[in-house]
């Protein structure tokens, strides 16, 4: 079993692979927009860890003052993703990249760690069965189904806006906010963007691109959000039969 890990500096996130399933050799645009989105995110304290070999084996997390959702709270780390797969899988590696997790937030003084998840298991949110393991609980939920884990040291609690409750917008069209966390967002947002030019559907992409703005999201979010009709749909990517779906509501 591999145990060399290497954790993302700004001093090597030239040359280090982002770890997601994009295996591309060519210059990917979703992979160089992840990375310039770290370049900024490393200096407030965000951590990316990864394991030393051409594998999906990561977990990216960041202190929650800086973390782009909207879920407050004092003084907790954040956790975006912790993906292991293939021939990795069940082999230890996620227990070991959460253990390191929730040992950098003990040593830093971290009131505890929180994550996204929902009563049913969304397919682009981390596995919140294998978190609560390790003791996280749900602290807080969204009418639709969503929750807020949090695993606490001292007995605080983080909490979604209530902006991210609201769950709605004033426009009907279909509306996507997103950012350039995940290095899918690029080639997916270019895919429902053709889509609804061919078939002539009205789409509006807002991209979150300040802290500011993501705090103050209209939904829950982990770096993307879905409406319709004024009202959320998901945090999934979309793929065209989940998008003829979501019209026909």
């Amino acid at each position: 079993m591999i145990t060399d890990f290497i954790n993302l500096t700004t001093e090597n996130l030239t040359d280090e692979h982002l770890c997601c399933i994009i295996r591309s050799k060519k210059i990917h645009q979703g992979i160089e927009a992840k990375r310039q989105w770290l370049s900024d995110r490393l200096k407030e304290g965000h951590v990316f860890r990864k394991l030393n070999a051409k594998a999906t084996v990561f977990i990216e997390y960041a202190p929650l003052e800086t973390a782009w959702v909207p879920i407050t709270g004092n003084n907790y780390y954040y956790l975006y993703c912790l993906w292991v797969t293939g021939s990795y899988k069940g082999k230890g590696y996620g227990k070991l990249l959460m253990e390191y997790c929730l040992a950098d937030a003990k040593e830093k003084g971290k009131s505890g760690v929180c994550m996204l998840g929902a009563k049913k298991q969304k397919s682009w949110l981390s596995d919140q069965s294998f978190a609560k393991k390790f003791g996280f609980e749900v602290v807080d939920t969204t009418d639709n189904g969503y929750e807020l884990l949090a695993l606490s040291f001292d007995g605080t609690t983080p909490k979604f806006t209530e902006n991210a409750k609201g769950q709605s917008i004033a426009s009907k069209v279909l509306t996507i906010y997103y950012d350039m966390q995940c290095p899918y967002i690029h080639q997916n947002v270019d895919m429902i963007r053709q889509y609804c030019s061919t078939h002539e559907i009205p789409v509006d992409f807002i991209k979150v691109d300040t802290l500011h703005k993501a705090k103050e999201l209209p939904c829950v979010f982990n770096n993307w959000g879905v409406f319709y009709k004024g009202k959320f749909e998901t945090v999934n990517l979309l793929d065209a039969a989940y998008i003829e779906r979501i019209l026909k509501k």
